[in-house]
């Protein structure tokens, strides 16, 4: 992370819009880093996993012998680190990967199966499997163990107060990420507004997770369906990235605004929630009287922010469910293919542009319930996913970045464009194994999905 170097006075506004514009990079030193969350569950029961005994933290101790250094929170171990790369928990045991930044898509997918492969050696021995999904499709939230990590004791209490689906977003919920560079203000602002509004295009192709408690629940994306009722200070569409002036002072003084859940000192996470920055920027937290944000206390705060696109030092895709080992490529194969190429990013713009600012939320929660069957400005999200892939595609050949074999990025968006052309999501798919094969039993889906 870069830090703006402020000496010893106090930070001020400026000083909070330069660490985002720090992020800019040369196109040439543009990268994507990949994330995926995963369901952890018991081989044979389907029961979820608990921190110990037995559970996350031996899956976490199992896995230092592929050189991941352990990382602690007080005597338990949280996460893992091995170069660029971390392992962390999620707060109901959902295992991520935080992939390094990586110059193509090859390189993600070589990433992410090696990972796949280690997580798998140590969950053997430990009887536990993986499942890539939205939603969980059994369990209820009192089922679900909660992990030993101070910044989930705090939102966990705060979600409740705010939203009444903010518990099941932390404990019930797994989704797949890709985060991407800019190369300055104005390149910043054209992939917000791209990537913002065709956001609930991806979550329609990536949509899967129908189930909830072992049955339907009407939605497509359950996960996505639980972003609407979340957190409104810190969730959404963000109205103002498609208003003339934006930039980033705006998304600074947006992010200003967004109510704070902790401060971190010493190791120990002090709960402020539903403090504001700003009055922690004025000494004026009753928890810290006097005492001042410094740089690191501006980018943690920026972490606790959770629109469909976040802006970081980079830029971060968040509108997919998790899903199988095939479409883990695919998401930062898709946003590579609009973002990091400017023929592609201009037609992209184009298919969006016109878009009315209602258009945007509305479209948020049809694609949650009715997929590629959604319809926005006319036409229905399944011919705009179309097109959007067309562009993606072509964006990724003009990039040219070959494998070993000498194959470009484009092949990565092979399953989504089958599931584009044929109308149908993976949820659907999902639904129709409900009703048929799996005669009625969701749980199914554990014996026939695992990674």
């Amino acid at each position: 992370m870069v830090e703006v170097a402020c000496g010893d006075r106090p930070l001020v506004f400026e000083d909070l819009v330069r660490w985002f514009e720090q992020g800019a990079k040369p196109a040439s030193e543009w990268r994507v880093g990949a994330e995926h969350e995963k369901f952890v569950f018991k081989l044979g029961s389907h029961e979820p996993v608990p921190y110990e005994p037995g559970g996350i933290k031996a899956l976490l101790d199992g896995l230092t012998r592929f050189g991941w250094q352990p990382v602690y929170e007080g005597e338990n171990v949280i996460a893992l680190e091995r170069g660029m790369a971390n392992v962390s928990l999620e707060p109901g045991g959902q295992f991520e990967l935080s992939g390094a930044p990586l110059e193509t898509v090859h390189d993600i997918c070589e990433e992410t199966g090696q990972h796949l492969q280690e997580v798998k050696v140590v969950a053997d021995e430990l009887g536990l499997g993986f499942l890539g999904l939205g939603f969980t499709p059994l369990w209820t939230r009192e089922q679900i163990p909660v992990m030993p990590k101070g910044r989930y004791k705090i939102m966990r209490q705060y979600m409740p107060k705010v939203g009444s689906m903010g518990l099941d977003m932390m404990f019930r919920t797994c989704t797949v990420q890709a985060n991407l560079d800019f190369g300055s203000e104005a390149d910043m602002v054209a992939k917000f507004r791209t990537s913002l509004a065709l956001q609930p295009i991806a979550t329609a192709l990536f949509a899967n997770s129908p189930f909830n408690e072992g049955r339907p629940t009407g939605f497509l994306s359950a996960r996505a369906n639980v972003w609407t009722d979340t957190d409104p200070d810190r969730t959404g569409m963000l109205d103002f990235v498609f208003r003339d002036g934006f930039g980033f002072e705006t998304y600074a003084n947006y992010a200003l605004d967004v109510p704070m859940y902790f401060v971190k000192r010493d190791g120990q996470y002090i709960d402020v929630a539903g403090r504001s920055f700003r009055d922690f920027m004025a000494g004026k937290l009753p928890e810290l009287p006097g005492e001042k944000p410094t740089l690191k206390d501006w980018a943690d705060h920026t972490t606790t922010i959770f629109p469909e696109v976040r802006l970081k030092q980079y830029l971060e895709m968040r509108g997919a469910d998790s899903g199988p080992w095939s479409r883990l490529c695919a998401l930062p194969a898709l946003w590579m293919g609009i973002l990091y190429d400017s023929a592609s990013l201009a037609a992209a713009w184009d298919l969006c542009k016109h878009w009315e600012i209602d258009d945007h939320e509305r479209l948020r929660a049809d694609v949650a319930r009715l997929g590629l069957k959604a319809q926005v400005s006319g036409r229905s999200v399944e011919d705009v996913a179309r097109d959007m892939l067309a562009i993606a595609s072509e964006g990724l050949k003009r990039r040219n970045r070959l494998s070993g074999g000498l194959v470009d990025e484009s092949g990565y968006l092979s399953e989504l464009q089958h599931i584009a052309e044929t109308g149908v999501t993976p949820a659907e798919r999902l639904l129709e194994l409900y009703e048929t094969r799996w005669a009625g039993d969701a749980g199914r889906v554990f014996e026939d999905f695992a990674y």
